[in-house]
């Protein structure tokens, strides 16, 4: 890897189905702990930030002695916190930065490892994660809209991603999905380039913010990994979590 490698997890209290999720209590240590600690376990990132616009998420971090970064409270996404958090830490202009969901409890920290190898290939701007779904065992997942799918070019770059089952099989051939999973990493200049430009037509169709590169003309690597996770977007979502993570040893 020639270019130093950093993790960003951006952190907002309000949530419409899960208020204050980061803080949300798993065995012990809140959500955002455990995000964190899986983070720090991949050995390409030289550093690890929690990046917050809340004074109970960063007082909770400061009390675990996790790195974290005070942004402002108006970003329209994680990925703009992401932006502000490298700048105020003055990451290189030639850094890679990772935008680590911090609903993500069960990362496995090979994912991360997986994500960069890409950026080996100066020509790789940024990348991103899928996992295979198969259309007998994964039926519920490849119809929900919730679960976002990305189809790729013979290269591996990402040619679409929509909250349809796409690609459509009609012949009627089963066929195998790739499940985008919400992590991403960026060379900083494309980072700072994506927040200059303004929503595309099919990011704000979709509600996909990542469509706003390929709409003008960045590629984006897409990665398959045989690992999955468990994002916590609801009650349910959480108890499952702690459900897990207590089954494992410390």
């Amino acid at each position: 890897m020639k270019s130093a490698c950093y993790g960003i997890i951006p952190a907002r209290y309000a949530s419409t189905r899960l208020p204050g999720k980061p803080l949300a209590d798993i065995c012990g240590k809140p959500m955002i702990w455990h995000v964190a600690m899986r983070a720090m376990r991949c050995a390409a990132l030289r550093g690890v930030w929690i990046a917050t616009d809340d004074e109970r998420i960063a007082e909770a971090a400061r009390a675990l002695d996790l790195p974290c970064v005070m942004t402002a409270a108006d970003h329209p996404s994680g990925t703009d916190r992401v932006r502000e958090a490298a700048n105020r830490l003055g990451l290189p202009q030639d850094a890679v930065v990772v935008n680590i969901q911090g609903d993500e409890p069960l990362l496995e920290p090979a994912m991360l490892d997986e994500l960069l190898a890409p950026f080996a290939d100066d020509g790789v701007q940024c990348a991103t994660l899928a996992t295979p779904l198969e259309p007998a065992a994964d039926a519920a997942l490849i119809a929900s809209p919730n679960q976002v799918k990305v189809v790729t070019d013979l290269a591996g770059d990402a040619l679409y991603f929509s909250r349809a089952s796409v690609p459509y099989p009609r012949d009627g051939t089963a066929s195998r999905y790739l499940g985008h999973v919400g992590i991403y990493a960026f060379r900083r200049r494309v980072l700072e380039r994506m927040s200059a430009l303004p929503s595309s037509p099919l990011e704000l169709l979709e509600k996909l913010e990542q469509l706003r590169l390929l709409e003008n003309g960045i590629p984006m690597r897409v990665v398959v990994t045989s690992f999955r996770t468990c994002g916590v977007d609801t009650p349910e979502d959480l108890e499952a979590v702690r459900a897990v993570l207590a089954r494992q040893p410390g």
